[in-house]
Parts: structure tokens; C-alpha cells; sequence
């Protein structure tokens, strides 16, 4: 008893009326993100992806100024297959509080951490028009790969995924962490192959993606049968069946023997996740991954050479809780904090104290 009220004795005097953060690693943390002793509060201010700080680009001429990473919001849907609504998909991300900003098993804090920010949505020149709005993809994001810095896009349908590549891969073709419900490698029909069935498949036939360092991770449904250019190509499906046998940390080491060392992509589709996490989503398909797996798995690649990445097919519409845009929003936010850790971008300084784009400037 008095040495429990001596502890106690001792706790009070260090921190009853203190502010200090008195261990190294968190005061590493505290001293980016707390100001006068607060933060901004997760509720105010304008909504941004995981509470970056915006900055305002002139999308015909832009400037990137000194960012690292940008984030564009791409609300297109003309490319889905079944129900509709994914254009939401940034707005309803945008609007989930709360993510962030300290990611404690990776240890960082990107919006500090990095020279990023929300750049905003991309205008399309058509509503109407699916290979006009791929072709307004492709040429924004040739403009950010072109300026040194790593895009990182929150659709809208998976069909975006092969413009980007289009651009991303035009240099070399890239490797690619695919982790969705379906392999998206099916081929044309109702006369267009420009349809979120078939980016992985267009953009190897283009040249920019190569399938043999491309994995596949969360496969399931009853489409297996469009799929077979995953296999005739190269690449490594690993099926949603086989992810509890196999175990998160296998599939991870998997993935980084697939890709290796070389430029890679990253594509989350949120139906990778399984309805019960994540309803809000155009083709939900049963039995797939849990939330807590998908973050481990990402957290899994760590210092992967990535390149760029993208989270599609969020629709809100279809979720009453706001589940999925949540999922979304944490999702987007573990890929930003891999990205502190890529070699794509470690070779820059990171954020200064008085840096123009540090989040507690918003």
C-alpha cells in the first residue's frame, strides 16, 4: 500500500499539471503536431484526404511546387459494371474525421512527415464521356509523375487505375500490389474494353505494367472465370479462401518477392474487404478480408519502392454508417504512411518546422 501510494505520489508530480510529453518517441510526435499546446480539432476547417493540408493547383498549368506526394480526388464512375455511385467516393472520404495523424506501428506521421498535400478533385471535361475522362487522367497524372512527384488517387471506379498506370508506367513498366475482390483482367464487352473490369489487363497489353511482378491479393466471387490473362500472363493471385491458411505474413513476404526492389504501384479496391466491413461498394463480394488484415498486410510493405497508388470504389450511397468511407479513409491513410518509407521518396528532405504545407497551418 505506501509503495502503491508513493507511485501515485510520483505519477502526480510529473504529470498532474504538466503538458510535457516525457518520452523521447513521443515527444519526437508531439513536438510536429501540438501547438500552444493543442491541435487543430478533427472537426473543423475544411475537409481533406486524412486531414492533409490542401493546396490549390491550377490543373491546366500546375505548380506542385516543392510536394513530394499529391492527392487528387478522381470522381468519375462511367467504367462500373454494376451499381453506380462511386463518383461520391472522394467527397464521402474527404469527410471522415479522425484519421491520423500518428500512425503508431509504422511510427510516422505523413502529413508531417512528407511534402504532401490534397490538390483537389481533377475537372473532367465530360461527365458523359469514359475514354475522354481517361484520357483527362492520363494527362494530369503524366503532369505529376513529370514534376518528381508520387500520385496517389482516391476514385471513383477501378477503371482510373489504367490511365494512371498509362502514365506511371510510361518510362518502365511498373509492378503492381493489386488487392481487391476480383483480378480485374477481364476482357472487352458491350463493346468497350474501357470498363473497371479490365484496367490490370489494358495496361499490360500496353506496355506499362508488368505481370510478372504484379500480385493479386483478396480474389473471390463468381467472376474467376473472366480472369484467365492473370494466369496466361504472369501473375500471382493469391484468393481470399487461401488467406487464412496461408496467414497475413506469408502473403506479405509473398508480395514482396513478386516486386522485389523495382517501381511499384499500389491499387486497393475497398471490396477487397469483406461487406460486413465495408457495404458501401459497387460489386460487394462475401468472404473477404478483414479490416485488421488489410491494415496489416499493408503495414506489411513497408520500404517497398512504391511509386504511386490509388483507393477506388468507395460509394457511400450504399452504406448507412459510413463504414466503408471510413475504412477508406484509414486505408488511404496507411498508404500515405508508406510512402515516408519508399525509396521513391526518401531521397528528400522531409517536412521543416516552418514548412508552407505542415498541417497545423491549415
Amino acid at each position: 500500500m505506501v509503495e502503491l501510494k508513493k507511485h501515485l505520489e510520483d505519477l502526480r508530480r510529473k504529470f498532474a499539471d504538466s503538458t510535457e510529453f516525457f518520452d523521447p518517441r513521443f515527444r519526437r510526435v508531439a513536438d510536429k503536431i501540438f501547438k500552444g499546446g493543442t491541435r487543430a480539432a478533427p472537426y473543423s476547417g475544411i475537409s481533406t484526404f486524412a486531414a492533409l493540408p490542401y493546396k490549390q493547383v491550377n490543373f491546366v498549368s500546375p505548380d506542385f511546387g516543392d510536394l513530394q506526394v499529391a492527392v487528387i480526388g478522381m470522381p468519375m464512375d462511367l467504367g462500373v459494371t454494376n451499381r453506380p455511385g462511386s463518383r461520391f467516393g472522394p467527397r464521402a472520404v474527404r469527410a471522415i474525421e479522425r484519421i491520423g495523424p500518428y500512425n503508431h506501428v509504422l511510427d510516422c506521421a505523413p502529413a508531417y512527415d512528407l511534402r504532401v498535400a490534397d490538390i483537389g478533385d481533377l475537372p473532367f471535361q465530360s461527365r458523359y464521356r469514359l475514354e475522354q475522362c481517361h484520357q483527362n487522367i492520363e494527362a494530369m497524372i503524366s503532369k505529376v509523375v513529370g514534376s518528381g512527384v508520387i500520385p496517389v488517387s482516391v476514385g471513383g471506379d477501378h477503371s482510373i487505375t489504367h490511365p494512371i498506370l498509362k502514365a506511371v508506367g510510361a518510362r518502365e513498366p511498373v509492378g503492381l500490389i493489386h488487392i481487391d475482390a476480383h483480378c480485374d483482367t477481364g476482357g472487352p464487352f458491350d463493346q468497350t474494353k474501357f470498363h473497371h473490369g479490365g484496367p490490370m489487363r489494358n495496361a499490360v497489353l500496353d506496355g506499362v505494367l508488368d505481370p510478372t511482378r504484379t500480385i493479386q491479393i483478396g480474389i473471390r466471387g463468381s467472376a474467376e472465370y473472366l480472369w484467365e490473362f492473370s494466369y496466361e500472363s504472369g501473375m500471382t493471385v493469391i484468393h481470399a479462401e487461401k488467406i487464412s491458411a496461408m496467414g497475413i505474413s506469408a502473403i506479405v513476404q509473398k508480395a514482396r518477392q513478386v516486386v522485389g526492389d523495382g517501381p511499384t504501384y499500389l491499387s486497393f479496391d475497398i471490396h477487397s474487404l469483406d461487406p460486413a466491413f465495408a457495404p458501401g461498394t459497387g460489386t460487394p463480394e462475401i468472404g473477404g478480408l478483414t479490416s485488421r488484415e488489410a491494415l496489416e498486410l499493408l503495414r506489411g510493405l513497408k520500404g517497398l519502392n512504391l511509386v504511386g497508388a490509388d483507393l477506388v470504389e468507395v460509394s457511400p450511397q450504399y452504406d448507412s454508417t459510413t463504414n466503408t468511407a471510413h475504412a477508406g479513409a484509414q486505408v488511404l491513410f496507411e498508404i500515405l504512411s508508406l510512402l515516408v518509407f519508399s525509396p521513391a521518396v526518401a531521397r528528400h528532405e522531409p517536412y521543416s518546422a516552418t514548412s508552407e504545407h505542415q498541417a497545423d497551418d491549415r
